[in-house]
């Protein structure tokens, strides 16, 4: 069987995506790019926001056009909250909520007589430098305007042995491991015996000392010494990179959403004793703007917040209401083209503290992980997550190159 794998929504959604990869493989199946070439599809599907889901469900009916005949299983976030709408979209076959490969493959008629070949450690990812590695999942918070909760459930860590091993492995193939999860600053609080995201990262740099590890998306204020620590002495080891949602720089705002482990002077606190440690450090984060009850003034803090602060990018998001969560019981949400305008305004703060960062990077040397060939180019990645061209016969999967800025653009000279 040749299958068609996509994925939308986060770093986990990709990592459970390559675990079905996996177990296809290993069944046998084939792994395709091309639509017209593909007998069945996997959609590993988002619940952030309703653009998300309706990307999802238009790519699903796109398929169905192109090759009548394709079976298609969805899975993922959106997939665990389905009221029926994704199961009568065309050609799809099942609906799979969460991230069970053995039900993916179980759905597409694929079966296998090696019972652990669902639980076995994923080996490599599809891309050739960097992979993603699951270290916990699901989420005991309850912002108001996220459903990620509902489709994931409570918070559930793996055992650092399994981690540990699965780096190791991961680290045969790759340059770079991301750690990623639904609330990967919770490691640990759910079993007994001190585990925390800090210690495993450092377990991890210790034991796995071939790779960069680079944490995905983690609360400011869970950025505990040790991660502080390894960012700032070992950035080889822990790429000195954070992206750290605010959602907003209004504390009236972030009570309503739920966020109340946080204020907006408490993540700046965190963020500018980071940022005075660590000599080059990438910051990113999530924003929402027009939340329910959303003021001029309160995006105006957002945005005061936002320029005060070392920012190398932002994903700027208009709120978006979710099925079953409280944010829309909070009253109407900002029109949607005010909405827009302050995107806009956090977007091209956003783009202009990106450039300024880019700029003050030229001359500098950064530890790149090469990536794929595009455009005649070899492109990398930098610790502090700055995108770097490098010349296309540049050999190899990792180097330190000394940065130049060309025409707008981070280019790697070798040291």
């Amino acid at each position: 069987m040749r299958v068609l794998l996509h994925t939308f929504g986060c770093k986990a959604n990709q990592y459970d995506t390559e675990v079905v990869r996996q177990r296809l493989e290993r069944a046998g199946c084939d792994i395709v790019t091309e639509p017209g070439l593909a007998d069945a599809a996997v959609i590993n599907s988002c619940t952030v926001t309703h653009e998300g889901e309706r990307k999802m469900r238009q790519m699903v009916r796109r398929l169905a056009r192109q090759q009548p005949a394709l079976r298609t299983v969805v899975m993922g976030c959106a997939a665990a909250l389905d009221d029926g709408t994704i199961a009568g979209l065309p050609s799809v076959a099942a609906v799979v909520g969460g991230a069970d490969a053995a039900a993916v493959a179980e759905a597409l008629g694929v079966r296998s007589d090696d019972r652990l070949i669902a639980r076995s450690p994923l080996l490599e990812s599809f891309s050739h430098s960097r992979a993603w590695l699951k270290i916990q999942d699901g989420c005991d918070e309850h912002c108001t305007f996220c459903a990620t909760t509902l489709a994931r459930g409570a918070n559930r860590s793996r055992a650092p042995r399994e981690i540990v091993a699965e780096a190791r492995l991961l680290a045969e193939r790759h340059e770079e491991i991301v750690l990623t999860g639904v609330h990967i600053g919770t490691y640990g609080a759910d079993v007994d015996g001190g585990l925390t995201l800090g210690r495993l990262a450092r377990m991890l740099a210790e034991q796995v000392p071939s790779v960069r590890f680079r944490l995905s998306s983690v609360e400011a204020t869970e950025v505990c010494h040790d991660l502080e620590e390894l960012m700032a002495e070992v950035p080889g080891r822990l790429a000195p990179h954070l992206h750290a949602p605010l959602q907003s720089g209004s504390d009236r705002v972030l009570k309503r959403m739920g966020r109340h482990w946080y204020t907006a002077s408490s993540y700046r606190e965190r963020i500018e004793a980071l940022a005075g440690r660590i000599a080059t450090f990438g910051l990113g984060a999530d924003i929402i703007t027009g939340f329910p009850g959303e003021s001029a003034a309160d995006h105006r803090a957002t945005v005061e917040l936002v320029d005060a602060l070392p920012f190398t990018y932002l994903h700027v998001f208009p709120y978006s209401p979710r099925n079953g969560t409280a944010a829309p019981r909070l009253g109407p949400a900002v029109p949607a083209p005010l909405q827009a305008e302050r995107s806009a305004e956090l977007r091209e703060l956003a783009a202009r503290k990106a450039e300024a960062h880019k700029a003050a990077r030229a001359g500098a040397l950064a530890d790149l992980v090469l990536e794929s060939r595009q455009a005649g180019v070899r492109q990398s990645l930098s610790e502090d997550y700055l995108g770097v061209q490098l010349p296309a016969e540049t050999p190899g999967r990792r180097l330190r190159a000394r940065l130049e800025l060309r025409d707008g653009k981070l280019w790697g000279v070798a040291a």
